[in-house]
């Protein structure tokens, strides 16, 4: 179920209580962690962070009017996501982990918590689910101008 909503203010006031502190509470660690060439808003029916084209001039390959997607938080039908799209470019060939998948892995079982992730999806059903020092750092770790690099290397 895609939100229509326009702002991410708009967005949060549409989810239960509940949820919207736990998107809350996710969206502050993203914020306290993004890199300042980087930019909120809303795209795709979840709240975004992109590189912006004043950074990244060429935008999103799949739509240059759009900016990079680097980020995004959303509440789905049966759990809640944060994509980071640089642990998905974070995959040497498809197969293999980069050091940063492997260092994002191999704190987040340290952490103690269980890890549900696809490519770039960390689903969770709570914010307790989270290991959020690990998701700030993992973002930390990814600066805009490495992810640009990071993202042609892999187009």
């Amino acid at each position: 179920m895609q939100s229509t909503a326009k702002t991410v203010r708009e967005y949060l006031a549409s989810l239960p209580p509940e949820r919207r502190l736990a998107i809350e509470t996710v969206r502050n660690v993203i914020l306290d962690n993004l890199d300042a060439d980087c930019e909120e808003g809303m795209d795709y029916g979840m709240i975004n962070y992109v590189v912006p084209h004043r950074v990244f001039p060429a935008g999103y390959h799949a739509d240059p009017k759009r900016g990079l997607p680097f980020a995004a938080l959303a509440a789905q039908k049966n759990h809640m996501s944060v994509y980071l799209m640089g642990l998905y470019c974070g995959c040497v060939d498809g197969t293999q982990d980069s050091a940063l998948v492997q260092w994002f892995k191999s704190a987040w079982a340290k952490s103690g918590k269980k890890l549900d992730m696809g490519k770039a999806c960390i689903r969770f059903k709570k914010v307790d689910d989270l290991a959020l020092d690990i998701l700030g750092e993992a973002i930390r770790r990814v600066p805009a101008k490495l992810y640009v690099d990071m993202y042609l290397k892999t187009r």
